[in-house]
């Protein structure tokens, strides 16, 4: 069986698995300044489509809410058409009985698609209580490739966690720019570019589309990074880097 991933922009893609359509962090805002807290995010340009030209969508997989560059107005929104969004406990928390709360190594299974969130870690070690909850998630089922969402992830040790439950896997989508905001100095608040490649070794990944890694302003890498770090490391033949709009079947 294959997936299909068409990428719409920063961390917003839909994934065709299983006979289900499911959508990443949903962003469909246009450009410019976001607050968050004392602080802003600039979005340099929209998606590819707008929230009511993605066609019918099964489940969103929400990797948190509580950051505009992962779920904004127009995604809180979108979360109200989707009959099905997976989320962390704490945005459960808030945002209440319209999402499922999705906790580290449990699953939830739409027909012959099964959902596991999986821990990640959107910072250094020892930041949670600054940058807040977030998931993952790994799909599989019977006859069904292994794709594995990152969400906003920075540490290789939970890629390990990971791949020693679930790997090797067939795809990896990995959100992968590198962000950096004042909140934690020049620590990444995600994978940079060649921490991306290592995953993709560690989970054995057969194939890598990159996530998240431009359109925000506070993102340190992007494209021209990821294809020059997987070429070092000898993975270039695994990399697929979409445009906005398009997509890929693997």
């Amino acid at each position: 069986m294959t997936v299909s991933i068409q990428y719409l922009g920063g961390p917003t893609a839909i994934l065709e698995i299983g006979g289900l359509r499911l959508l990443t962090d949903p962003t469909f805002d246009p450009p410019g300044e976001y607050p968050i807290g004392e602080r802003k995010l600039v979005k340099s340009a929209g998606p590819a489509l707008a929230a009511d030209e993605t066609g019918p969508v099964d489940a969103v997989l929400l990797s948190h809410d509580h950051h505009p560059d992962n779920l904004d107005r127009s995604g809180r929104e979108f979360l109200g058409r989707v009959p099905l969004v997976l989320t962390t406990p704490a945005a459960h928390g808030r945002l209440g009985d319209a999402v499922t709360p999705l906790p580290n190594w449990t699953s939830h299974s739409v027909g012959p698609v099964r959902i596991t969130g999986v821990p990640a870690q959107h910072g250094p070690d020892g930041t949670e209580h600054l940058v807040g909850e977030v998931t993952g998630f790994v799909i599989d089922g019977e006859g069904l490739p292994t794709v594995y969402v990152s969400g906003d992830n920075a540490s290789l040790d939970v890629v390990r966690t990971i791949a020693d439950r679930f790997g090797p896997v067939d795809i990896a989508v990995l959100f992968a720019g590198g962000a950096r905001t004042p909140l934690l100095g020049d620590a990444y608040l995600t994978l940079p570019s060649a921490a991306a490649a290592e995953a993709a070794r560690i989970l054995g990944a057969r194939q890598v589309v990159p996530l998240h890694f431009e359109h925000w302003g506070h993102f340190s890498q992007g494209p021209e990074t990821l294809t020059e770090a997987f070429a070092e490391a000898g993975l270039d033949d695994r990399l697929l880097l979409l445009k906005p709009g398009e997509s890929v079947e693997l």
